[in-house]
């Protein structure tokens, strides 16, 4: 299971960042950051979180309770088929690492 969060704050996406892997719950989980231009049109951040329910759960609880300075959420949950690509370029990606680490250690 996954869950794909967009934050573009960068003050947020610190703060944000910083509670996610400080929470016990959620830092146990895989979590991904990377620059969000890499896989959307989107200005910002992406975090992504891979694990159980109850880990997905906590860090969508955090990503929730965190607002930006004016108020307004600071993540936005992506779903459908804007997440699903995100997933499939970081899958790509991953393998696309494995096999270079193959190439080093075949």
């Amino acid at each position: 299971m996954d869950v794909a969060l967009h934050i573009e704050n960068g003050d947020a996406y610190k703060k944000l960042k910083g509670k996610l892997l400080a929470d016990e719950t959620v830092n146990r989980a895989s979590i991904v950051f990377k620059d969000a231009k890499l896989y959307t049109q989107k200005a910002g951040n992406l975090i992504v979180v891979s694990g159980t329910e109850d880990r997905l759960k906590a860090a969508l609880d955090i990503a929730k309770a965190e607002k930006t300075s004016d108020g307004k959420p600071a993540a936005a949950e992506l779903e459908g088929k804007e997440k699903e690509e995100i997933l499939r370029k970081l899958k790509e990606e991953e393998d696309r690492a494995i096999e270079g680490m193959g190439g080093i250690f075949g």
